[in-house]
């Protein structure tokens, strides 16, 4: 399975590609929303895990732009990533019919590993009907 996680903190991306290729996942890396935006147009992610705030383009401008040009190969769900709790920023990831959003403060390595792989099992059953 591959992932691209996208967040412009340095600690937050490595501990992230190194915790999921440690289970096995093919993961790439972007640190803003314009390098973001070209991966995700070259498509073929079964998870996108981007980050809200980051410089260049944020995470809501990123999944903005992707949705108007297709990618080559399709993508996976996307997830935003934020340490955001507050219900105008929960609103926007809705509006933008992404998938859903992590809670950066609430998810410990295990725990994010096992939410990735519950994604990930969510969509293959999804795919299986």
């Amino acid at each position: 399975m591959k992932i691209l996680v996208v967040d412009d903190d340095v600690s937050f991306r490595t501990l992230y590609k190194q915790i999921l290729e440690a289970e096995n996942f093919q993961v790439e890396t972007a640190d803003d929303g314009v390098q973001a935006l070209k991966l995700l147009q070259e498509g073929g992610y079964d998870l996108v895990l981007l980050d809200l705030k980051m410089p260049k383009m944020d995470g809501f401008a990123t999944v903005e732009n992707y949705k108007r040009t297709p990618p080559k190969t399709p993508n996976g769900p996307i997830f935003f990533l934020t340490n955001s709790e507050d219900e105008i920023t929960i609103a926007k990831c809705v509006a933008l019919e992404a998938q859903g959003y992590l809670i950066k403060s609430h998810y410990t390595p295990d725990k994010l590993v096992q939410e990735v792989k519950r994604i990930l099992e969510a969509e293959k059953a999804k795919i299986a009907k």
